[in-house]
C-alpha cells in the first residue's frame, strides 16, 4: 500500500490552518517584490490616497497617477517632525514639482514637545485611545502624531482657503504631509525670517505682511500658537508662515488671549530689533478686538 501523502505536502498551511513557515517567507518576499516597483524614482505618486488639499489645484502640481516620487534629502530635522524635499515627476520628464514631505515621528518618541496645551480639547471618542495618548503608550504615541497631521492639514486648508501666506497643502496620507515646496528650482530651500538682514524698505515690506497675516489669523478666530521668525518663511519677497499643527481658536481654549499676544509679541520683538517702531500693546489691543474677544 502506498504511503499516503501528508497533507502539508501540497498545500501552504499546517494542521492548525495557520502558514508553514516557509511559506511565510515566501509570500513576504512576493509582498516585497510588489512594492518595489522597477521605476525611476522612490515610490509611485501617493496622489491617489489620503487627503488633498483644497480646489482648485495648482497649476505647478503634477497630479497625474503615473507619476513618481523621488527623494532628495532632508530639509529641517524637528522636535516633532522631519521635512524632506521630494520631487514628483512623469517618468518621460515632461513634467515636475519639488514638494516638501513633512513627516510626523510617533512611537519613537516618548512625548510630542509642548503638546498637553496644545492638545487640550482634542480628544478621542473611545475612552481606550484617550487612555493611550495620556499614558504615551505606543499605540498613543501613534495617535498623537497623527492628530497632529491632521491638524495641521486641516488649519493649512482653511487658511489657504482664506487666503492666509501658507503653503499650499498638497495632501495628508497617514502622518505625512506633502505641502508645496518654498525655495529655488535647484532645492535651495527660502530662508527663514529670523536669517535676513533686510534694509529699511524691505523691513516695511515685511512687517506690512507679517501684520496682515496676524489679522487674517485673529478675524479667523486663530492664533498661530508659535510663531517667531523661526517658523516664517520669505519667499521672494514674500513671507509665509509654517509649522501649524498647534493653531490655537481662541474661544475654545482659555488661554487663547495669551496665545494671541504671544505671537504678536514674539514677532514684533524681531522687527523692533532691527530699527522699527512697533507698538506690541497697541498692537495686541486691535488684533484682540478684530478676533471679537473685547
Amino acid at each position: 500500500m502506498a504511503n499516503r501523502r501528508r497533507f502539508d505536502d501540497e498545500t501552504p498551511y499546517s494542521r492548525r490552518g495557520r502558514l508553514t513557515e516557509h511559506e511565510r517567507a515566501r509570500l513576504a518576499a512576493l509582498r516585497e517584490d510588489a512594492y518595489e516597483p522597477e521605476i525611476p524614482g522612490d515610490r509611485y505618486s501617493t496622489w491617489d490616497t489620503g487627503e488633498r488639499g483644497p480646489r482648485p489645484y495648482p497649476d505647478w502640481l503634477v497630479t497625474e497617477l503615473a507619476a513618481v516620487d523621488t527623494e532628495l534629502g532632508v530639509l529641517k530635522a524637528g522636535k516633532e517632525a522631519d521635512v524632506h524635499l521630494l520631487r514628483r515627476g512623469l517618468p518621460d520628464g515632461s513634467r515636475a514639482c519639488l514638494l516638501a514631505a513633512k513627516r510626523y515621528r510617533s512611537n519613537e518618541h516618548r512625548q510630542f514637545h509642548r503638546d498637553a496645551s496644545y492638545l487640550e480639547g482634542r480628544r478621542m471618542r473611545r475612552s481606550r485611545e484617550t487612555r493611550a495618548m495620556a499614558n504615551r503608550t505606543s499605540f498613543g504615541r501613534n495617535l498623537i502624531a497623527e492628530q497632529w497631521a491632521v491638524a495641521e492639514f486641516g488649519y493649512l486648508c482653511r487658511l489657504w482657503t482664506v487666503g492666509l501666506p501658507v503653503p499650499y497643502p498638497v495632501q495628508r496620507n497617514g502622518t505625512e504631509l506633502l505641502l508645496e515646496f518654498l525655495g529655488e528650482e535647484d532645492g535651495t530651500a527660502a530662508p527663514r525670517l529670523e536669517q535676513l538682514r533686510p534694509d529699511a524698505d524691505e523691513l516695511e515690506s515685511l512687517w506690512f505682511q507679517a501684520r496682515r497675516a496676524l489679522e487674517l489669523l485673529a478675524g479667523e478666530g486663530l492664533a498661530h500658537g508659535d510663531l517667531s521668525p523661526y517658523n516664517v518663511l520669505v519667499h521672494r519677497g514674500r513671507l509665509v508662515l509654517i509649522d501649524l499643527p498647534q493653531v490655537v481658536d481662541l474661544f475654545a481654549k482659555p488661554a487663547g488671549p495669551e496665545f494671541l499676544a504671544r505671537d504678536a509679541a514674539n514677532l514684533a520683538r524681531w522687527f523692533t530689533a532691527r530699527g522699527l517702531d512697533v507698538d506690541v500693546p497697541s498692537l495686541t489691543s486691535e488684533l484682540s478686538e478684530r478676533a471679537g474677544l473685547r
